[in-house]
């Protein structure tokens, strides 16, 4: 039986099936995937991150498009055609540690299954690796930077 909660502390989230169902919804081609289990439920949706509520509540309101403009973003995914993007939320870092070299430039030519950044997760190291062998145009993510699902990250031409 899981601990009993004190007033204020966050709930236990299970991450491994967070992100299951995060796979599922990409290779399944699906904008949005959600599981009740009891009073618990678990939405994970594209574009929109992860959703966890328990018990059943309304979503928060999404954030008023002049904060997401005031701040400066990659342009949109539309103006990056190919571009590999982030499978998931994190941090995208660069190099395999601070002070190494970085894993691509531009004009790098890269490989099919050549590492391309890091995206740290849940204090887990995800390596982002090349989906498509060519020529590496512009690297759209700085060292340290956070990243949303499906932001784009690289373009390989």
């Amino acid at each position: 039986m899981p601990a009993k909660k004190e007033p204020g502390e966050g709930m236990n989230v299970d991450i491994k099936l967070v992100r299951d169902l995060a796979a599922i919804l990409d290779k399944a081609g699906l904008s949005e995937i959600e599981v009740e289990d009891g009073d618990r439920k678990i939405k994970v949706a594209r574009g929109g991150g992860t959703f966890v509520s328990a018990p059943v509540a309304a979503p928060p309101p999404p954030a008023p498009a002049a904060a997401v403009a005031a701040e400066p973003a990659p342009a949109p995914a539309d103006d990056h055609a190919g571009a590999q993007k982030s499978p998931m939320v994190g941090t995208a870092y660069l190099a395999a540690e601070p002070g190494a070299a970085a894993f691509i430039s531009v004009g790098d030519k890269v490989a099919v299954g050549d590492t391309l950044l890091i995206v740290e997760a849940m204090k887990v190291m995800n390596p982002i690796t090349a989906e498509t062998a060519g020529t590496v145009k512009a690297i759209l993510v700085e060292n340290g930077q956070p990243v949303e699902f499906d932001q784009p990250l690289v373009v390989i031409a």
